[in-house]
């Protein structure tokens, strides 16, 4: 497993479809996953660390977790099937869940849980990026910089 860091949020244009972009902590491939209009509020917001006015689903599941006692220890992104991502969540307690990853990348980051990768996935839908163009990045992080949650629409 690849431990992988949360590059952040975009819409890609024309489509208007968000993408999570993920990145090797020691390396210079990047992870793509295309989510929902939802999950990308929900992981833009954790990235901004602004509270909602109201908890949203991802704070609730965090919540309850701490009044359970029960700790998120990792996110793994475990397969790639068809096109469609899936992902594990391991607790504290042992127990493993599967999950969809913008979920439990929304998750992981209200809670400080690693997210890893398998090096499969990376692999197959992994995009290297060689230090040349590393400004690209800096130019996508700038973006990431001055986007706002209010720019994702309104979450239901």
């Amino acid at each position: 497993m690849l431990q992988m860091e949360v590059v952040g949020v975009r819409v890609e244009m024309p489509t208007n479809q968000p993408i999570v972009l993920l990145k090797e902590t020691s390396g210079d491939r990047y992870l793509p996953i295309w989510i929902g209009m939802t999950e990308a509020t929900a992981i833009a917001l954790a990235q901004a660390e602004e509270p909602p006015p109201r908890p949203l689903t991802h704070d609730l599941f965090r919540d309850v977790l701490e009044a359970l006692g029960v700790r998120l220890r990792t996110v793994n992104i475990v397969a790639l099937r068809d096109g469609i991502f899936f992902a594990d969540l391991v607790f504290s307690n042992g127990v493993e869940v599967s999950a969809r990853p913008s979920d439990s990348i929304a998750l992981a980051l209200r809670t400080g849980a690693t997210i890893y990768a398998s090096e499969d996935v990376v692999q197959e839908a992994g995009v290297s990026m060689p230090d040349d163009q590393e400004d690209e990045v800096e130019k996508f992080r700038q973006f990431l910089d001055k986007i706002t949650p209010e720019d994702f629409g309104r979450a239901g």
